[in-house]
């Protein structure tokens, strides 16, 4: 349909770009454009079609992912980019620098090599060319009210989790979920105490973070001296890499947690794919602990389980936020931090990729001010280092 989400597919597998294809158009609000079977010849495609967001392999003959992002880069293509990863010890690697070159996300790779369920790989697929299509979509191209009320499927993802075990099929409840409004926010919490010095900030995560991560990371204070701590929701085998490659854009040192890891003013540490991260007091220390308990409002890492071990552990001297992102994880326990007398910020809706995470939060009343994702590294360290709003 021309109202459509328009997806272009590039992979030299002819058996994955038909896999891929089944994805996008049992989901409504997404159809295929055209396929591709390497770099040059999605440039061409491009051309023709203008794709509101691009599936890329990056394993290909002749002009691979890497070389088609580069290109992408020189000619000013801004449609959005997500990667097909394999979970390999190369393959994260690759993927970080598929990000570092623009690309917006990635979802790993359907295999039969690999124990993944093909419905939750579904689920993912169609979460992300949503949001990201989506967003590209609504702000880019600007057409007619018909198209706004197709792409707003994708708002009307934000408040609900994609079922993992029915398949694409379930995304036509959505459909008739449209024109969501965000509510006002509930009445405001009460502190029990007054806001402390800031010794600590949690950030919560999701769809839409690899990118915001690294503008957030990228306008931190040098002088920061606070640790942060982070969960973003990634599978396992590419949070040691995400973290590397962060690590070289920001200005504070950033590097995966691991379990014992002590906390030390002005470093990140940013939660493993498939553990939730919580914190542990011993005498004046505090040490990481990472566990893998059942998952949290859907995820592990979840936000929720960090958000209130931080509440437990710094009460009153914590600064939390939460941005882009689909669902509700960290929304209730980020009014802890709250409650507590720790200081609270959110995402705004224009800036966010997904307004969820954060939407949620801010209707609940959990959310103090709002912040654009261009203010958000600077705002993070101001309040740090004043310790207020």
């Amino acid at each position: 349909m021309t109202d459509d989400i328009s997806v272009l597919i590039v992979d030299d597998s002819a058996l994955m770009r038909n896999l891929i294809s089944k994805m996008v158009e049992t989901t409504p609000g997404l159809s295929v454009v055209d396929t591709a079977m390497n770099g040059k010849f999605a440039l061409e495609k491009i051309k023709k079609y203008n794709p509101d967001v691009i599936v890329l392999d990056l394993e290909m003959p002749e002009m691979n992912g890497i070389e088609f992002l580069r290109e992408r880069k020189k000619q000013g293509i801004k449609i959005p980019v997500i990667i097909l990863s394999s979970v390999a010890e190369k393959g994260a690697s690759v993927t970080m620098e598929a990000l570092n070159l623009g690309a917006s996300d990635f979802v790993q790779k359907p295999s039969g090599s690999i124990s993944i369920d093909i419905a939750t790989v579904k689920d993912r697929v169609s979460e992300l060319l949503l949001a990201y299509g989506g967003r590209y979509h609504r702000l880019n191209k600007k057409q007619s009210a018909t198209v706004s009320a197709a792409v707003s499927v994708e708002s009307s993802l934000v408040n609900k989790t994609v079922p993992s075990k029915t398949g694409m099929a379930a995304l036509s409840t959505f459909a008739s979920d449209l024109g969501i409004t965000v509510r006002a926010p509930a009445q405001k919490i009460a502190p029990v105490r007054q806001t402390g010095k800031i010794e600590v900030v949690a950030i919560g995560i999701s769809t839409g973070g690899p990118e915001a991560l690294r503008v957030v990371f990228s306008k931190l204070d040098p002088d920061l001296k606070v640790p942060i701590l982070v969960v973003q929701h990634m599978p396992p085998g590419f949070t040691r890499e995400f973290a590397l490659s962060l690590d070289k854009i920001c200005p504070l040192a950033v590097k995966e947690a691991e379990e014992g890891d002590e906390l030390i003013p002005g470093r990140i540490l940013i939660a493993q794919g498939n553990k939730h991260l919580e914190l542990t007091r011993e005498n004046a220390k505090i040490f990481v602990n990472l566990s893998q308990t059942p998952q949290v409002s859907g995820h592990r890492p979840s936000a929720d389980v960090l958000f209130a071990s931080v509440a437990v552990t710094f009460t009153n001297h914590a600064l939390g936020v939460i941005m882009t992102g689909m669902g509700k994880d960290g929304a209730q326990q980020l009014g802890n931090i709250y409650r507590e007398g720790g200081l609270t910020i959110g995402q705004d809706e224009t800036s966010s990729v997904v307004y969820g995470m954060p939407r949620v939060a801010y209707e609940l009343g959990h959310v103090m001010e709002q912040v654009s994702l261009e203010n958000m590294g600077k705002r993070i360290s101001s309040i740090a280092k004043n310790s207020r709003l």
